[in-house]
């Protein structure tokens, strides 16, 4: 095959590859949109506003401190990344861009705060573009493997309650699991024994994290999945079960990757309610999501624009 059909073919299965995503997500995104309407349709929702009256302020405090934790670890991605390009900015440098980053990321996508928002203010405090590539690398790394250790623990010990409209096997969840339990422990596998350091990938050049680095990613995105499960769990009423809790958060999370709705929202609602309705009453179930959302979202938010205008107020500064 010459070069000129070759660079055809890659294009003509780069256009049905696309045509496939595009197709499956919209499909995906019609099918929660019906659930979300049926569901809201039934919802008793002065049930809901009852119960979020009835929150103390013990338990919403707790709340802002486990997503205070959260964010604190999500951070630290930022300054594993530091330690891997060996960059010389500040701790506290670090760990306010990547807060800025991470509540952005979570309101308003991936593209705008995971990648736009860290090449905005990273560029702004002179790192280079490769460097930059590098730090997000580390930190999107960690927070997928801490996914899939998570999910891959929940789903292999068939810890998930799938509803049966849902058309989904327990098997398959159990092999799902194995799957992603066998790539996280795979990653560390290769940095701890691979003697090739770099792959070259689509003309990238990808080098590998030294073990005790990867051990930190992998622990790093476990616990900040944990704890924002956590934080639904303290809001929710005595009888949740934590385990069920971190399930239906991997699957909402996973589900909202593939629609690409920012912060994944009337996904993760859907989903909860579609695992968890048989446990919790949906009226209480739906009162911890908006408070999750108020005190994980819209809360770190208000702050990081805030820390964000001063950043940019003090990026204008220098260059002027």
């Amino acid at each position: 095959m010459t070069r000129q059909a070759q660079k055809k073919h890659d294009s003509n299965g780069g256009r049905v590859t696309r045509w496939l995503k595009n197709t499956l997500t919209l499909v995906f995104f019609a099918a929660v949109a019906v659930l979300l309407y049926r569901m809201l349709r039934d919802i008793d929702w002065q049930r809901v506003l009852e119960t979020l009256r009835g929150y103390d302020a013990i338990t919403l405090l707790s709340g802002v401190f486990i997503a205070a934790g959260s964010y604190l670890v999500f951070s630290s991605y930022d300054l594993l990344g530091r330690h891997y390009t060996r960059h010389d900015l500040s701790v506290r440098q670090v760990m306010s861009l990547a807060f800025v980053c991470y509540a952005f990321n979570l309101n308003f996508g991936a593209l705008l705060g995971g990648v736009g928002m860290r090449y905005r203010l990273y560029r702004r405090l002179e790192l280079n573009f490769s460097t930059i590539t590098r730090i997000l690398g580390i930190s999107v790394v960690a927070n997928w493997l801490g996914y899939m250790l998570v999910a891959g623990i929940l789903f292999s010990f068939g810890m998930v309650d799938v509803p049966p409209s849902w058309d989904i096997s327990p098997f398959f969840l159990q092999i799902l699991g194995y799957c992603l339990l066998t790539l996280s422990l795979g990653y560390l596998f290769a940095c701890r024994f691979s003697r090739h350091r770099s792959l070259q990938w689509r003309g990238y050049r990808v080098s590998l994290p030294g073990f005790r680095l990867a051990i930190l990613q992998i622990m790093l995105g476990a616990l900040n999945w944990s704890l924002m499960a956590l934080l639904i769990y303290s809001l929710l009423p005595e009888q949740a079960f934590y385990p069920s809790v971190l399930a239906a958060l991997m699957m909402s999370s996973f589900a909202g990757v593939i629609t690409h709705i920012p912060g994944g929202l009337g996904v993760l609602e859907v989903v909860f309610v579609a695992l968890l309705r048989d446990q919790i009453a949906e009226s209480e179930l739906l009162a911890a999501l908006i408070a999750y959302r108020a005190i994980y979202f819209l809360l770190p938010l208000s702050v990081a624009l805030i820390l964000y205008l001063f950043m940019e107020k003090a990026g204008t500064k220098e260059t002027a």
